[in-house]
């Protein structure tokens, strides 16, 4: 088993970890929220006073963090400062980001990281607080092979599926076109639903009648996003939990920018962005992104 240093215990952070620790490695863990380091300890975590501490003995770093601008703070240091935790990582350690930056970000981050003697591999996840805590999640990694090689017993603790998407960067680019799809996809389908409901149609009917037709897809499988038509899924729970809307708002945003690189044309893409947005802005940004069904339903009323 290895030993590993976690950072990050948030919502899907936290899960990660105790699959970890579950799977009989060894875990150092530092975060924030004393909340979620209570949590860890209590699952057989060791709990660090500080990132550095954390990373100090590891073979493998493992990050889970909200956006660029943590990511880079993390490793290198916020500006000019220098006080990331790059130096105290152990030069045989091999670094594991699984946060959702963007892939110019990623980029640099592996180079300076690379330049400072370290390994590193680009680990986005998708599957959302469910897969992280059933350990189901699918890694898509960008870096070098034989790295990705190295992480993927590491990987297969906390999910499913590991697949090697290019070189570093290229993980985040698969990400940002997997979920800018998810976005699009549960935009449609909340939209077909409440078309159907307000024409008299049962939800729970009409959702079993696409899942048999043409217009099946992954929302309508496993995340149905109108009320009591699943069991299990955050729209049958007040849209608690899951992959909150404010997320979606920010990987569609990623997507948005990632494609300006190479003027690529995404007015999917973007409709889905304005939609999340407008939801947003209604105040639901903590919600799950599924309760994008309940804007389509208030729209005209």
């Amino acid at each position: 088993m290895a030993k590993i240093g976690f950072i990050g215990l948030g919502n899907m952070g936290g899960p990660m970890a105790t699959n970890l620790v579950k799977a009989g490695h060894s875990v150092t863990v530092f975060d924030l929220s004393e909340q979620a380091l209570a949590v860890l300890e209590s699952a057989g975590a060791q709990v660090a006073t500080s990132a550095s501490e954390a990373v100090a003995q590891a073979e493998f770093v493992v990050s889970m963090l909200p956006a660029d601008k943590h990511v880079m703070s993390l490793y290198l240091g916020a500006g000019s400062d220098g006080e990331g935790i790059v130096e105290a990582i152990p030069n045989d350690a091999l670094v594991i980001d699984s946060s959702t930056i963007s892939a110019e970000t990623a980029r640099k981050l592996a180079k300076a990281l690379i330049e400072k003697g370290k390994r590193v591999i680009d680990a986005p996840v998708s599957g959302g607080v469910g897969g992280a805590k059933a350990g189901t999640l699918t890694f898509i990694c960008g870096g070098d092979s034989a790295d990705i090689e190295e992480a993927r017993p590491v990987l297969e603790d906390m999910g499913k599926a590991v697949f090697k998407a290019g070189d570093h960067g290229a993980g985040q680019v698969a990400k940002i076109c997997n979920n800018m799809l998810l976005g699009v996809l549960m935009a449609g389908t909340s939209e077909a639903l409440q078309l159907g409901r307000a024409h008299g149609l049962d939800p729970k009917v009409l959702s079993e009648i696409m899942l048999q037709s043409s217009g099946r897809n992954w929302t309508l499988e496993v995340y149905n996003p109108c009320p009591d038509v699943m069991n299990g899924v955050p729209s049958s729970n007040g849209y608690q939990g899951g992959f909150l809307v404010d997320l979606m708002l920010k990987d569609l945003g990623l997507a948005l920018s990632t494609a300006e690189t190479t003027d690529s044309k995404t007015p999917m893409g973007e409709q889905a962005k304005a939609l999340f947005q407008a939801h947003s802005e209604a105040g639901a940004g903590q919600l799950d992104f599924s309760s994008i069904f309940q804007w389509f339903g208030q729209q005209g009323k």
